[in-house]
């Protein structure tokens, strides 16, 4: 266990001005609080801190965060307090450490929602002070190292997690060393037979390699050495991990691995960095499509450096890294190398800096403002820790950098949410281009934009960035909102007119504490939805008055000919029903209901096919919108008794004929060559699209078909069956359910 001055030591080295006396009292007060708490080692526990502040003295972290690191565990496992905390060491440091203890508080070893949920609370935490972040990396690389000692199914899930979430946020955050570290070692839990074959393959190589690397090493110094550079050359191989992925990914054997070598060069300026690259390339061949230069174009992460592949002596594929020094600590220690903290010693840091390496950051951060549910906020995040990038322009040339696999519109809503949810269109490189296109690098963006325009719902499915996703669902989420007000408001102000009187918000508005409502909005959608019968609130408003409808709740006959129907109908609500072709615009009188998740959700019922012709009626189901029955559809016996429920629909009497609906028919037909066929050919010459089909039943003389249709409307499909039933080997053609 490292000693007391040992830890002060290694402070002093890279910051000689450190505050000796504040380490030598937080190494005490955490030594003492801890007393005699074991590890699951059988270690005292107090050096786990201690290693955790020794992993962030190599990161060259300043003197508050070192100290938070040996009291990140105080509050939870021992008896200091938050206050004790920062009555002896100051708000700064109380406030990182209650940071960490928040997090720690929901164990990110759990089920998705708690994991996703804790994960929000590490970002939020991280934006009040990325140092937060720092101390909760090192702490969990500490405990990778020490895995071992921790129950199996318990050392599975901690690895995983690991893979998942922490080793992909260092790699964003620009910590590649901890990100390698962290996904070896989870690696070795998850597969450790496979990281045993992956470290045996590596090793048999090295011999080979070392000869090859060796020789280049050599003679690239001794290239940039004549020419008055002062470099550093060195390399290595890649590690188990990136070997058995890379396998994976591209289906090949070790043997056939390419660039398993990789050589870093330093040098002084960014000028030397194009210079080497020249030299190297006049030397040795370089493999076509693997050159990429993050100088000019920085990663998100401010990662900086030119990547380029050459074929070496043997032909062996080695790749090459050049990059000043500067760029070099800022590759390895991401956010730690900054040197942000040294900034305002004594006060608490601002919130997340203005600096390309937290940009990703605070698009998370607005991403959990916005309200996702914990299970979506971590897919998202995860999907986008884990993907590399494209680097795409506006046409003004702004950069916008995106995950590999995006589409014009995550471009769009990575410019800005409101150009997301009013495109409509885009260029790419000046041409009309597919929203669905998977941008490449170095593409030019433009976004052709309409006011009046709600992003699809399936634009989600399409969209790959976790703010796109996010923005797509929130907007359509408003716009069924504001449907389903609509309709609410509607409905209520016909029954208020068939009670005979006149519907007013303001009068709804006196009553909402009756209705257990916050706003009359809320009200609005609830009727609208059928969370709430609008005699329910006609009730609320006017106690005294009877209602004349509720004789027909009641059982009796309402003051109409033809039932609950009439009731509807006399209520004066249409709508118009979709099909998949083009529609015209709907009747003046009509409530447009454009389909689901665009507008208000209307579907049609499974089993019950409905086509134009067929007398249809809608039932609000609470939560899932309008679902459209046929009028013989034996589901609608299960709600007789609740007429409110019950809408009067129609067909759009503007429709062109072209839209298809779904029906279902049964045909019976002799077992005879040649019989099927007939079938297939009436079917084709009649333009009926068949969905699907299936023998129901074989018998040696009959065969029963079940077939899928999708037809114009009623009189096309009675065509059909009848030019079917006019066969000689046609049995019998009738519908499904009719």
């Amino acid at each position: 266990m490292m000693r007391q001055y040992e830890l002060v030591e290694r402070v002093q080295r890279y910051n000689p001005t450190t505050d000796e006396a504040l380490l030598n009292k937080a190494y005490v007060y955490a030594m003492r609080k801890h007393g005699t708490q074991k590890r699951a080692s059988g270690d005292p526990y107090f050096s786990h801190p201690l290693e955790v502040a020794g992993i962030l003295t190599d990161l060259h972290m300043d003197d508050a965060t070192i100290v938070a690191a040996l009291l990140h565990d105080t509050v939870e496992d021992t008896d200091a307090t938050t206050l004790e905390i920062e009555e002896i060491f100051g708000d700064q440091i109380s406030h990182l450490v209650e940071g960490l203890t928040k997090i720690k508080r929901l164990d990110l070893v759990s089920k998705k929602a708690a994991q996703a949920e804790n994960l929000r609370k590490l970002l939020l935490a991280v934006a009040d002070d990325i140092r937060v972040l720092l101390v909760k990396m090192a702490d969990r690389l500490h405990n990778m190292r020490t895995l071992n000692y921790v129950p199996p199914e318990k050392r599975a899930r901690i690895a995983e997690e690991t893979m998942d979430i922490y080793a992909p946020l260092a790699g964003r955050m620009g910590m590649h060393s901890m990100r390698e570290e962290l996904e070896h070692l989870a690696f070795q839990a998850l597969h450790p037979e496979q990281a045993r074959l992956a470290t045996e393959q590596i090793e048999s190589k090295r011999a080979e390699f070392d000869e090859v690397a060796t020789q280049i090493e050599n003679d690239v110094r001794a290239e940039l050495t004549d020419r008055g550079m002062n470099a550093s050359v060195s390399w290595r191989m890649k590690r188990p991990y990136s070997v058995w992925q890379k396998m994976q990914r591209k289906a090949i054997t070790f043997e056939k691995m390419a660039d398993v070598l990789a050589f870093r060069i330093i040098v002084d300026t960014v000028e030397q960095c194009y210079r080497t690259l020249g030299l190297v390339h006049a030397k040795w061949p370089m493999v076509p499509g693997r050159f990429k230069d993050y100088i000019s174009l920085p990663k998100p992460n401010d990662y900086r450096s030119i990547h380029t592949t050459i074929l070496g002596t043997g032909s062996h594929r080695i790749e090459l890294q050049i990059r000043t020094q500067a760029m070099h600590e800022v590759a390895e220690y991401g956010i730690a190398s900054h040197a942000i903290y040294k900034e305002e010693p004594t006060a608490r840091r601002p919130k997340i800096e203005e600096n390309r390496s937290f940009r990703w950051l605070r698009e998370l951060i607005e991403m959990i403002e916005s309200g996702d549910s914990p299970e979506d906020f971590l897919e998202h995040t995860k999907l986008e820790l884990f993907q590399d990038q494209v680097f795409c322009f506006t046409p003004k040339g702004r950069l916008i950098t995106l995950p590999r696999g995006a589409t014009p519109i995550d471009f769009a809503y990575a410019v800005h949410t409101d150009v997301g949810n009013s495109c409509v269109g885009c260029k790419i490189n000046g041409h009309i281009a597919p929203l669905m296109s998977k941008l490449v690098n170095g593409e030019e963006v433009e976004i052709i934009r309409s006011k009046s325009r709600t992003p699809p719902a399936a634009w989600e499915t399409i969209a790959v960035t976790g703010k796109a996703r996010a923005s797509i669902r929130r907007a359509n989420r408003e716009s069924i909102r504001t449907q389903y007000a609509d309709l609410g408001r509607q409905i209520l102000t016909r029954i208020f007119v068939r009670e005979g009187t006149e519907y007013s918000d303001g009068r709804v508005r006196q009553v909402l504490s009756k209705l257990a409502r916050q706003d009359l909005n809320d009200v609005l959608v609830a009727v609208g939805r059928g969370d709430m019968a609008a005699e329910n609130v006609f009730r609320a408003v006017y106690p005294n008055k009877s209602l004349k409808t509720a004789r027909a709740a009641n059982g009796e006959k309402p003051d109409t000919d033809d039932g609950w129907f009439g009731l509807k109908r006399a209520m004066g609500l249409k709508f118009r029903i979709p099909g998949r072709g083009p529609r015209k615009a709907a009747n003046e009188n009509a409530l447009p209901i454009r389909g689901i998740g665009n507008d208000l959700p209307v579907r049609f019922a499974e089993d019950t096919s409905a086509v134009p012709g067929d007398r249809i009626v809608g039932i609000v189901k609470p939560g899932q919108g309008i679902t459209i029955y046929p009028i013989h559809a034996r589901e609608l016996r299960l709600y007789e008794d609740q007429p409110d429920l019950w809408l009067d629909v129609r067909w759009d009497d503007l429709d062109d004929g072209s839209g298809r609906y779904p029906a279902q028919i049964k045909v019976v037909i002799r077992n005879e060559p040649g019989s099927l066929g007939q079938v297939a050919n009436t079917l084709g010459e009649e333009s009926v699209n068949i969905e699907n089909l299936k023998f129901v039943r074989r018998t040696d003389d009959f065969h029963e078909l079940q077939i899928d249709l999708e037809v114009a409307d009623l009189t096309h499909l009675n065509r059909v069956l009848g030019e079917l039933r006019r066969k000689a080997v046609v049995n019998a053609a009738l519908r499904v359910g009719a």
